[in-house]
């Protein structure tokens, strides 16, 4: 499979970069299973494909991304089927884990996987061998898992969403990646990386950043991270005069932190006095107050409350993130394919129609 140009975007300029550098270099040589926690777009594939270059392993990586599979699909994309294990199986196929046989499979986004796929996974892991949908024989395999998440895996723990015992054999080292905007010496680094990469596929000279436009970039909160980084280099080139980079050229989405503080504290002296702003978001008077609401609500005989509490909370937090995607997902404290199938739901985006490939297609590309 062909890298993207994220995927060879590999910065380690700043400190904390750095000492997850030499992290990661040591847990590579090792068999470990290694989980990798970070927000999307922060580069959990870079350090999985770090972590594959390092370990000395001579067999392929293969990287799956858990949430871009159906339901009904996943199982014989992960696991591999036989000849009329189910409806359209004409053939037998190898799953993803014998493709990465001798090497590396990565899988991001682990927490979208179902809890019968738990139970399948924990036991593969256990037994180093897989069997395939409708076989019986299994398939002894030697593959190095690497596994990666955007959700609090802890608190999915909790709400009984995913096995404990599946997320203590998943941790046996753990990487935390921490968000663009904590490891600003790595954002710069970063911005030349994709100037260089994208001024050669425009067939352009290479362009500069003006000052303005690297202070603009340093004070921005990046909420779509290194991905986000990417595209607005990659339209700034496309928009840019005389090769220089302006703050105008930089389409972002978001806000900066700087605008950030701004905007927080003029609702907080704009609210009337009959709404008091919360000490802390997670604090006992929060939760009182939302219970006594909920309270309220019920003895008013609200209709389809739960409905109409869950989706206030969506839509409060898509709108007060600007209808970012990434960032609402990470306000809730849920995956982005939970948070898409939810805004579906109320309405808030459109449905968008997609195709999922068979085990093996994206090898032969």
């Amino acid at each position: 499979m062909a890298l993207s140009i994220r995927a060879k975007a590999l910065m380690f300029h700043d400190p904390r970069s750095a000492e997850l550098l030499e992290q990661v270099e040591r847990i590579a040589p090792t068999e470990a299973t290694t989980l990798i926690i970070g927000e999307t777009g922060t580069g959990k594939e870079l350090i999985a494909r770090h972590i594959h270059k390092v370990s000395g392993r001579r067999g392929p990586f293969v990287a799956v991304n858990c949430g871009a599979f159906s339901e009904t699909l996943i199982d014989a994309e992960l696991f591999g089927h036989e000849a009329g294990a189910f409806t359209g199986a004409t053939q037998a196929r190898s799953g993803w884990f014998e493709a990465a046989n001798g090497g590396t499979l990565f899988l991001d986004e682990i927490g979208d996987l179902s809890m019968g796929l738990q139970v399948k996974l924990l036991r593969l892991l256990q037994e180093r061998q897989v069997v395939r949908l409708g076989a019986r024989t299994p398939i002894p395999l030697n593959v190095r898992l690497v596994a990666a998440t955007n959700v609090d895996l802890h608190k999915a723990v909790e709400a009984d969403r995913f096995r404990s015992d599946l997320y203590y054999r998943l941790s046996v080292a753990t990487v935390h990646l921490a968000p663009l905007h904590e490891r600003p010496g790595d954002i710069l680094p970063l911005a030349r990386h994709f100037i260089n990469v994208y001024s050669d596929k425009i067939r352009m000279q290479e362009a500069t950043l003006s000052p303005a436009a690297r202070q603009a970039l340093l004070e921005y909160d990046w909420p779509g991270n290194i991905r986000e980084l990417e595209n607005v280099i990659h339209f700034a080139l496309i928009v840019c005069r005389n090769g220089v980079i302006q703050p105008d050229d930089l389409k972002l989405s978001g806000v900066s932190r700087r605008r950030l503080n701004m905007r927080d504290q003029a609702v907080a002296q704009h609210l009337p006095a009959s709404v008091p702003v919360p000490e802390a978001a997670s604090g006992e008077g929060f939760r009182q107050r939302l219970s006594a609401l909920v309270g309220s609500m019920i003895e008013a005989d609200q209709q389809d409350l739960y409905e109409t509490v869950e989706e206030t909370v969506v839509r409060t937090a898509f709108d007060h993130c600007y209808r970012n995607q990434v960032q609402t997902a990470r306000v809730l404290g849920i995956s982005r394919n939970i948070l898409r199938t939810q805004l579906k739901r109320f309405g808030l985006i459109g449905f968008e129609a997609g195709a999922t490939s068979l085990p093996g297609a994206e090898l032969q590309q």
